[in-house]
Order: C-alpha cells, then sequence, then structure tokens
C-alpha cells in the first residue's frame, strides 16, 4: 500500500469532512427543536452561489463566507414560516425548499457556470507541527474553516448541555407543551434554530466554492451533500462531537475512490454517487419508525407541530 498517498487521502477527507459537517451541525440544531427540514440542499446551493458572486465581485472570502451564511438564513426562515407558523408539513416544505432552491442558484448562477473564482482558502501553516507523520497533514495542514468547524462543534455541545437556552431547545424538542407550560416560547425557539440550521447549510454551501472547487456548478457543486449531512445526524445520535468523527467518515467515502483506483481496487463511481440518495431513504425510513427514532435518540417531537390549544 501506498503510505503516502494514503495519509493524503485522509488529509482531503479532513478537508471533504468540512461541509458535510457545518450542514449537519445546522441541521442538529433545526432537529432539536423538533423541525426536521429537508431543504439543507437547497440552502447549501443558494449559499454557494450566492457566496460565489459575492467572492467574485469583491475579492474578500471572509464577505462572501458571511453572504452565504446569510442566504441561507434567508431561505430557512421561508421553511420557519412554513413550519411553525403555518404549521405545513415539515417534510413537504423541506423538499420544495430543495427544488426551490436548486431552481434559483440555477437562475442565479447562469451567467458564471464553470467560471472560476480567483481566491479561495489556503491551508494554514503551522511550521514545524505540519511536518509530523499523519497527524500534521490531517491536523495541522488544513484551511481556517476546518479549525471554525471543530470549534462550532464544541460550542454547540456546550450549548445543549451546560446552558439554560440549550435545556429550553431540548425541551422544545422533547416536549413543546410542557416548555411551553414553563414560560418557554415554543415558536420564538423554532424560528431561530431553524434559521441557524440555514446559516450552516449556507456556510456549508459558501465553503465549497471558496475552499475546495472554486468554481460553480449547479449539477456538482453540492452533490448531494445536503441529503448526506441529514442521514449523518441521525447516524450520529443527535450528538454534535460525533456529527464531526461521521462527517470524516462521509469525507473519506467522497475521497477515498481516487485512492482505491490506484490501489488497483476499482469501485464504480457511480455507486459512491447514489450513496446520498440511498442514505436519505434510509432516513426517511427512520424518521417515519417512531420507536426506532426514540431508541437511537431522536427528539420525541421532532416533525410535529406544535398548536397551544391541543397541549
Amino acid at each position: 500500500m501506498n503510505d503516502t498517498a494514503f495519509v493524503l487521502t485522509l488529509a482531503a477527507s479532513v478537508a471533504a469532512a468540512v461541509p458535510i459537517a457545518l450542514a449537519a451541525l445546522g441541521e442538529l440544531l433545526s432537529e432539536k427543536a423538533g423541525v426536521l427540514n429537508l431543504g439543507v440542499e437547497g440552502m447549501m446551493l443558494v449559499g454557494a452561489v450566492t457566496a460565489f458572486q459575492i467572492g467574485d465581485a469583491t475579492g474578500s472570502l471572509w464577505l462572501a463566507l458571511f453572504a452565504g451564511a446569510l442566504g441561507g438564513t434567508l431561505f430557512a426562515s421561508i421553511h420557519a414560516f412554513l413550519s411553525v407558523t403555518l404549521r405545513a408539513n415539515q417534510i413537504v416544505s423541506g423538499l420544495a425548499l430543495t427544488i426551490f432552491g436548486t431552481g434559483l442558484s440555477t437562475f442565479i448562477g447562469k451567467s458564471i457556470e464553470g467560471l472560476p473564482l480567483a481566491t479561495d482558502f489556503k491551508p494554514t501553516a503551522w511550521g514545524p507541527l505540519a511536518d509530523i507523520p499523519l497527524l500534521g497533514p490531517l491536523l495541522f495542514n488544513q484551511d481556517p474553516m476546518f479549525y471554525a468547524t471543530v470549534v462550532f462543534a464544541l460550542i454547540i455541545a456546550f450549548y445543549l448541555n451546560r446552558t439554560r437556552a440549550g435545556l429550553a431547545l431540548r425541551a422544545v424538542g422533547e416536549s413543546p407543551g410542557t416548555a411551553d407550560t414553563m414560560g418557554v416560547a415554543v415558536g420564538a425557539v423554532r424560528y431561530v434554530h431553524v434559521m441557524l440550521g440555514g446559516t450552516f447549510a449556507g456556510m456549508g454551501g459558501a465553503y465549497l466554492v471558496l475552499g475546495q472547487v472554486p468554481a460553480w456548478s449547479q449539477d456538482g457543486t453540492t452533490a448531494g451533500i445536503g441529503w448526506i449531512a441529514l442521514a449523518l445526524v441521525v447516524f450520529a445520535s443527535w450528538k454534535p462531537l460525533r456529527v464531526l468523527l461521521g462527517a470524516f467518515l462521509f469525507g473519506f467515502a467522497r475521497r477515498a475512490n481516487f485512492w482505491l483506483q490506484g490501489e488497483g481496487v476499482e469501485i464504480p463511481a457511480e455507486f459512491l454517487a447514489m450513496l446520498p440518495y440511498a442514505l436519505t431513504v434510509l432516513v426517511l425510513v427512520v424518521w417515519g419508525t417512531r420507536d426506532l427514532r426514540r431508541r437511537i435518540g431522536a427528539p420525541a417531537a421532532l416533525g410535529v407541530p406544535y398548536i397551544r390549544d391541543e397541549r
């Protein structure tokens, strides 16, 4: 086995995990509030095309990243309005937003299809640390968004388990009626966290064009990452730190094809391409089986609109 090629594949897997982890962390926050969001893919596309347009116009990576996150936030506010205020079916609302986001991003990105971006995120120089065998390329030769993603996961874990606001969020996801009785504004909590979910999804989409492939392509920019993120939340049992590990595993799956081919192991590219959609079907099966999703830690009120009079 070519050890150098394997280490490089692992390092690339860490980078590939960043947008998956960002989108999954956002989905985790939304689901902890009891709102299922199947519109992640659409929000990532909107974030990606917005970030590309702003980055191309200004040359500022951070401004482009902020614009992508803002695009995802605004798009998520539509889902919040439909699912929280109007109490629409959350699956239908999310799928509709994915379709809408795909069409909108295609329209906005028509003039920039296939064009390269002049600037992108570069790995942070850590000096001698980057030369440590295995750990150097994995942990000390990544761009700033990798370290930011790790920090986000730690902050979310602390927020959920060590703060009053996190306790209120978990209460809303488990029993919104009880939370309402205790004075928690259920609607406000759901709105805030659905929109935060959109922020992370938009940021993940923005990173795809700012840190991985500095070009916009409607057909290949997200490539099902939004669906992978949705599945990852379930596989991580709604735990932020497990999301990081799961994202790395999915990132490795996305990058391993080239390494395996170099080792003489032929795996059809079509097999890896179908993985996000197979996982999505699995997620919907789990989501539709109440006993199963409770056993793996799903919020009890996930997908259930809250109506005060029905407490």
